[in-house]
């Protein structure tokens, strides 16, 4: 049955039921990294509602917040406090808005000259494994629940079907917070949500300037951006229709780069086109994209019942700790997994070298200063990498072949 026969109760049902399927990639998120939910599902819902205006209401997709977006954000936020990782988000939106502009201009093969697989691969390895301590360090909280936690989200990305091999590590959370309510419920504090009214609009957060968070969060979007390309690719042949063409390559970016820009205005983490939100488009066939408004704007309206983020806050710590483990580690592997289907030769010297020290200056925490300018970590890595990429000369061998 073609979608747009739908009836209109029978739209806004999958339309909300679609919001719960995206649920992970909105609420986890804010959750690992120490921000509020209920500001992330109104930010993904009011950007949801942006990229559709930006492109026209044609694409179905429902914006939500990468995985890879989570040991950035701790570590800016350690780094330059809450106001200043805001900051830092903003100039995520400006690289998609300025990618975008490029891809106008220039079309997409320069962005693949600009990031090609041998940069974004460390560097998606680099995101995973930076705060892979932070995640053991919440999980030896209460190693039970940490185990029971990871143990059901790997065995939902093993052996489950349909919706559930989709999203793991929501069942995994589940499953920990059930272990947790039935052994652990003396160490749960329950009085916020207690306290917390059925009806209350989010906190928003307040972003203070910072040259040295921007520069450091700046990068970060790059594999994003490479997600995003490939994520327009997926969703076009979902739906049967050339996205990347119309409504363009240029405004899908650009609507994730505002919604982005939105998000860190908002106090909200950064949401984007991202690969678990088109895999659920592809395993529900959603492709009405008047479906995907209406679980936007489930989300706006789940996020001012106030009881809700309450409860979602009780998750203990261990419980994310589980989680963090496989995500980072999961994380990293997809970098591994692209330069392997790329075929990267790490045989070659030039390979090599980029490579290496985009993985020693991101890990071993290089600092560059300039008067008050700061660059460091995952930002600096990433712009050492994408210099040396476009300076170093192809191997002989690699140039005759």
């Amino acid at each position: 049955m073609a979608q747009h026969s739908l009836s209109p109760l029978r739209r806004t049902v999958v339309g909300v039921q679609f919001m719960f399927v995206a649920f992970g990639s909105t609420v986890l998120v804010p959750l690992l990294t120490g921000l509020d939910p209920a500001v992330a599902l109104l930010a993904a819902g009011l950007g949801t509602l942006l990229f559709h205006a930006v492109t026209g209401g044609k694409v179905p997709i429902y914006l939500g917040s990468s995985f890879a977006f989570i040991a950035p954000i701790i570590k800016a936020t350690e780094l330059f406090g809450l106001g200043g990782m805001f900051c830092g988000l903003v100039s995520v939106g400006l690289v998609y808005m300025l990618m975008s502009l490029l891809v106008r201009t220039f079309g997409i093969d320069l962005i693949k000259k600009l990031f090609p697989p041998v940069v974004i691969g460390p560097v998606i390895i680099l995101i995973g494994l930076s705060l892979a301590g932070a995640g053991v360090n919440m999980a030896q909280e209460n190693w039970i629940l940490a185990i029971v936690s990871l143990a059901v989200a790997v065995a939902a990305s093993i052996w489950g079907k349909g919706m559930i091999k989709l999203i793991p590590v929501v069942f995994g959370a589940l499953a920990g917070y059930v272990v947790a309510l039935i052994f652990f419920r003396d160490t749960m504090d329950f009085a916020a949500v207690g306290n917390a009214s059925w009806f209350a609009f989010p906190k928003l957060a307040k972003m203070s300037f910072s040259w040295q968070a921007i520069l450091f969060m700046a990068p970060v979007a790059i594999a994003p951006i490479i997600e995003h390309v490939g994520d327009m690719y997926a969703i076009g042949s979902i739906a049967g229709k050339d996205f990347v063409k119309d409504p363009g390559l240029h405004r899908t970016m650009l609507g994730d780069g505002l919604s982005c820009v939105l998000a860190a205005f908002l106090g909200g983490a950064p949401i984007t086109t991202y690969s678990e939100v088109t895999g659920a488009v592809s395993l529900t066939k959603v492709t009405d994209p008047s479906v995907l408004r209406i679980a936007a704007v489930s989300a706006v309206v789940l996020s001012v019942i106030g009881k809700v983020g309450a409860v979602i806050q009780t998750i203990p710590s261990a419980v994310l700790g589980g989680i963090m483990l496989l995500l980072f580690g999961s994380i990293a592997s997809v970098g591994i997994s692209n330069m392997i289907q790329a075929k990267i030769d790490m045989g070659s010297t030039r390979n090599l070298i980029i490579v290496s020290l985009i993985l020693t200056i991101g890990i071993g925490g290089a600092i560059i200063s300039v008067g008050s300018f700061t660059l460091s970590g995952i930002g600096l890595a990433s712009l050492v990498g994408v210099i040396l990429n476009l300076i170093l000369p192809e191997d002989k061998k690699e140039a005759a072949e």
